[in-house]
């Protein structure tokens, strides 16, 4: 048996907040990315939450946004932005 070995590069998934499918912070979307479904099923059960818990989920929401940082791989295009803020702005 060889003295070295090559080591396998083990990818580890992080949690971020989503850029790209976001309707506040990206929370939703970020945990839908992370367990690999869709994000309105996660917004729903979110709602569920806070229905169920008497506004609790409103408060774990901000909690999540304040720890779950941005993705640093995902950018948004900065034209794209633009194009949409004009459509909406004026």
């Amino acid at each position: 048996m060889a003295k070295w070995q090559a080591k396998k590069q083990v990818e580890v998934k992080r949690l971020y907040r989503s850029d790209k499918d976001k309707w506040l912070g990206g929370v939703c979307g970020g945990i839908g990315e992370y367990f690999e479904v869709d994000s309105t099923l996660v917004r729903l059960l979110w709602i569920a939450l806070t229905l169920v818990s008497f506004g609790f989920g409103i408060i774990a929401y901000i909690i999540a946004w304040i720890i779950i940082p941005k993705n640093p791989h995902m950018r948004r295009n900065p034209a794209s932005a633009g194009a949409r803020a004009s459509k909406h702005g004026s």
